[in-house]
């Protein structure tokens, strides 16, 4: 039987000038975008101890998780500091909704981009109980 095997991509409408929003994730998440507008992720870029993965996971249909946002998604980016990233993103305006936290599997916090999207952001760590106070 044929399998999924990974993300592929990830792709969603702007609620208006896909450029300028494709402009705040280069500035603020520091996503190198290419000639076409997007960005493309490369594993080996990783230094993380997991190697690098997708987590994918299904959210009930009254889930709050996603909150603030009305989004019916939200996206989780892999950063390699979390602490700095938070530094850059207060400096350059953005609110933090939520964390940082630590859990068994890495740091975590939230913040929302212009279009009103949920975005987790994870710092992440070899699964282990030790790193919920990490």
């Amino acid at each position: 039987m044929a399998k999924v095997t990974g993300v592929g991509g990830v792709f969603f409408k702007s609620k208006g000038d896909s450029a300028a929003l494709a402009a705040w994730y280069r500035t603020h998440l520091g996503m190198q975008l290419e000639d076409f507008g997007g960005a493309i992720l490369k594993w080996p870029d990783d230094k993380a101890e997991d190697r690098g993965l997708t987590v994918w996971s299904l959210a009930d249909s009254d889930s709050q998780w996603f909150s603030p946002s009305k989004s019916p998604f939200m996206i989780n980016y892999r950063v390699d500091n979390l602490g700095e990233m938070l530094e850059q993103l207060r400096a350059g305006g953005v609110e933090v909704i939520q964390g940082p936290e630590s859990h068994e599997n890495g740091k975590f916090a939230w913040i929302m981009d212009p279009d009103e999207n949920k975005i987790e952001l994870w710092e992440p760590m070899a699964w282990d109980a030790k790193n919920k106070d990490a």
